[in-house]
């Protein structure tokens, strides 16, 4: 083999992913996270799926685990990267293992399998316009609420798709986090 021979034969296709997605786990968090954030507003605003309250914690556990691989990304650029490392992407896998069990109970209120939170009822915020139309008597808002699923793919709601992806993530940080060293 010589320096000429590339990666992907000599590790496979699967062994040049991992090894790109482990060493930069960060970056790749904070990717991931902002692409979550995104597809959910994008329901929102061209789907007209107004989020419910469990769907904003969801957005919440989004927005920290982005802001943790921001800071990720920014320490790898200095000298203390080598100690931090590993507690940055096990930080990482407990961030999106909460979203997994937010995810999980979410899908399970739908589910009818448990109740939901009591903030859960429908009971939700409403634009100037909206309250002007409520006061008119000509609104005609339609609550959001936990316990009912507003999209279904495949037989799975976006609380169970989000379960899935964070399911994932919290594998790949716990990988990065178990790796040995930066490069292998």
């Amino acid at each position: 083999m010589t320096d000429e021979t590339p990666k992907v034969a000599t590790q496979g296709f699967v062994g040049v992913v991992y090894d790109l997605v482990t060493r930069d786990w960060p970056l790749v968090a904070l990717l991931s996270s902002a692409l979550m954030l995104a597809i959910a507003h994008a329901f929102e605003t061209f789907g007209g799926l107004a989020p419910c309250h469990l769907c904003l914690k969801a957005r919440e556990i989004y927005w920290i685990a982005g802001t943790v691989g921001l800071i990720g990304v920014v320490l790898r650029r200095t000298p203390y990267w080598s100690r931090l490392r590993q507690p940055v992407n096990l930080l990482l896998g407990a961030i999106f293992l909460y979203g997994v069990g937010l995810a999980v109970y979410h899908a399970g209120a739908e589910w009818k399998f448990w109740p939901g939170p009591q903030s859960c009822s429908g009971v939700g915020s409403a634009s100037v316009a909206n309250l002007e139309a409520m006061l008119k008597g000509s609104a005609k808002l339609k609550a959001p609420a936990c316990d009912k699923p507003a999209w279904v793919f495949l037989g799975l709601s976006m609380a169970g798709w989000n379960a899935l992806v964070s399911l994932k993530l919290t594998v790949w940080s716990v990988l990065s986090g178990l790796r040995k060293s930066e490069t292998l």
